[in-house]
Order: structure tokens, then C-alpha cells, then sequence
């Protein structure tokens, strides 16, 4: 794999484990550059989906929201003269609570793209809109969610 390529993955997967994590902040850093699509919300820069983040995501009592987001199946497509990348991605949200037992809570795609600016690769678009099923959300998201996914 590219160097290239191993930049861009390790951006999908930073985010998963920053969000996992509760660090809201840090996943939002990564879309600095970036306009994302979120559907209802219109398209976000990074604050404002960091806004969107802290009011829609349940963070439990040991500040994370107790999720495991798998990223899966990238496929890449880099344009290493333009300095730009088209990243498709499957997602699975897996979580679990005191009360609630090991369960996939969600599944989609992301659409993604990226730039290489300032020497490193950076998110300048990503599309939310691709959730494909939905499980039990209720303690993971504080607003009603269905599947929306379009091919």
C-alpha cells in the first residue's frame, strides 16, 4: 500500500478511536479542512459538527459513548498528482452498556474525500447520509434516526 494510502486509512481509523473514545474535539480537528453532509443539519465545517456531536451523541459516565466503530472495505481512489482522494468505507457501530448488551447499533457507508494540504492528507468532505440499518440508537443518540441510505 502506498504511503499515500496508509495516510488516508489511518484518518478513517483515527477518527472510529477518537470517537470511541469521547474525544469529540480530537474527531472534529480531522475535518478541519472539510464540509460534511449531514442531511436534516445541512452541510457542517468542523465546528459545527462538533456542536452537532455534542448535542445528539449520549457520552456515558466514563466519558465515552461506549461504541466500537468499525471501519471496513476503503477503496481508494488517489490522485497523487492532484493531491486528491476519493475513499469509499463501510461503518458498523457496535456498543454495549451496563444495561445493554454487546450489540450492532448501526451500519453504512462513508463517502469521503480528501486533500493533501500543507504536506499531510486531510478530510475535505464527508457524507453522513449513508446509513444503511439501524439497531437500538436510544443510548447512543439523544434524536430519532432511520436509515436513509441511496445507492
Amino acid at each position: 500500500m502506498s504511503t499515500s494510502a496508509t495516510e488516508i486509512c489511518n484518518l478513517l481509523y483515527r477518527y472510529a478511536e477518537a470517537i470511541d473514545e469521547g474525544r469529540l474535539e480530537d474527531a472534529a480537528a480531522l475535518f478541519r479542512h472539510a464540509r460534511i453532509e449531514t442531511g436534516a443539519a445541512g452541510p457542517l465545517d468542523a465546528d459545527g459538527v462538533l456542536a452537532l456531536w455534542h448535542r445528539i451523541l449520549v457520552i456515558h459516565p466514563c466519558g465515552t459513548p461506549r461504541t466500537r466503530h468499525l471501519v471496513t472495505n476503503p477503496i481508494l481512489d488517489i490522485d497523487e498528482a492532484a493531491g486528491t482522494a476519493r475513499v469509499s468505507s463501510c461503518f458498523t457501530v457496535l456498543q454495549a452498556t451496563d444495561d445493554f448488551p454487546l450489540q450492532i447499533i448501526a451500519s453504512g457507508r462513508y463517502h469521503d474525500r480528501f486533500a493533501h494540504i500543507d504536506g499531510q492528507w486531510w478530510f475535505v468532505e464527508r457524507d453522513y447520509r449513508r446509513l444503511d440499518f439501524t439497531g437500538d440508537l436510544s443510548r447512543h443518540l439523544r434524536v430519532p434516526v432511520k436509515a436513509t441510505s441511496r445507492t
